[in-house]
């Protein structure tokens, strides 16, 4: 990688979803601005369906600067929608994704932007430490990373999240898998080409409250592992192989203490048997469930998000003179815009 030309971003895309950050959200816009200073840059805002101040604040700051892009969602669609839309519209040659909540420094990015020059197509950012957060956070945090590197097929770096920096060729490639259930992180390692890590400091939330409960991060932990492993399937026929195992190899056993007159009826074995195999199957049942759930959702093809209203949008000669024509090679993408 050192023999490579160092090469510079022609324009710099930053993209960021925002839920409900009216009490952060000016302070985020500041600190990126300044962070990509020295760089041409657009900073794509995607307003997730916020119902406090945010869309007004949005409005007020792409007001004030033709640089900062809004995209007005209809609704909530949740994280990684948003996300994809931002990644979507942005029309940078180098393409960076980040949190608005300021736990992933907007500082980091030229240390990101220096790896990209020197030959890498993706950089990822690792935390070090992950400072305001629970105990209990960190703790499901490392059991989600350790049990996807077991069951996924993908290596995903632990304590890596979406704070990411794509070459334009590496976004097209990204962008190509249309599945509904995303999972960017995996999917940005997913797509090979060369991929770089960069380690920081994780900050403490800046202001207001997280958005991802528990439900939600179960939900997104489920989508990661159904997206990169059919092992859970695979589970599921082990252990029905492994009953049915267990059942046969009973059978004579019982025979054999009726013969010789040792056989002692219980109503409680037979309880324990019926609701271990019951139990067995539904989960069996379930695992299933979440798989045909998911191609359910795909064969739908309903648009991953609907944008209300766009501010800053570049004309449309602007944006083919800055995407590059390998984008023309790759599978078109189904629209996932509705005006």
């Amino acid at each position: 990688m050192t023999d490579t030309p160092l090469r510079t971003p022609t324009l710099l895309s930053l993209v960021a979803p925002v839920y409900d950050e009216e009490l952060l959200i000016e302070e985020f816009v500041a600190r990126a601005v300044a962070a990509l200073a020295d760089y041409d840059f657009e900073l794509v805002l995607v307003d997730d369906g916020s119902s406090d101040r945010t869309p007004e604040l949005l409005d007020r700051i792409a007001a004030a600067d033709p640089r900062v892009r809004v995209i007005h969602l209809s609704r909530n669609f949740g994280h990684q929608a948003a996300l994809t839309a931002g990644l979507e519209h942005a029309i940078g040659d180098v393409v960076a994704m980040i949190d608005a909540d300021l736990q992933d420094p907007p500082e980091l990015i030229p240390d990101m932007i220096a790896q990209w020059s020197q030959g890498s197509d993706v950089v990822y950012a690792v935390r070090q430490q992950r400072e305001g957060e629970t105990a209990f956070k960190l703790a499901t945090a490392s059991w989600f990373y350790k049990l996807f590197d077991k069951l996924a097929q993908v290596d995903l770096e632990p304590n890596s999240g979406d704070f990411r920096l794509l070459d334009r060729r590496a976004l097209n490639a990204l962008l190509a898998m249309t599945e509904r259930s995303r999972f960017l992180r995996g999917m940005t390692v997913w797509i090979g080409f060369t991929q770089t890590a960069v380690s920081y400091q994780r900050d403490a939330r800046h202001a207001g409250e997280t958005k991802y409960t528990l439900r939600k991060m179960l939900r997104f932990s489920l989508d990661a592992i159904a997206s990169f492993s059919h092992l859970p399937l695979q589970l599921a026929t082990y252990v029905g192989i492994l009953s049915a195992g267990v059942a046969f190899i009973a059978i004579p056993v019982v025979i054999g203490l009726r013969i010789t007159d040792s056989y002692l009826p219980g109503f409680g074995s037979i309880t324990i048997a019926i609701l271990l195999l019951g139990g067995i199957q539904l989960i069996a049942i379930g695992v299933i469930g979440e798989y045909v759930g998911r191609i359910y959702d795909e064969v739908k093809h309903r648009p991953l998000y609907i944008v209300r209203e766009e501010l800053n949008h570049p004309s449309s000669s602007s944006r083919a003179a800055m995407v590059p024509a390998t984008r023309a090679g790759l599978p078109a993408r189904a629209p996932e815009r509705v005006l």
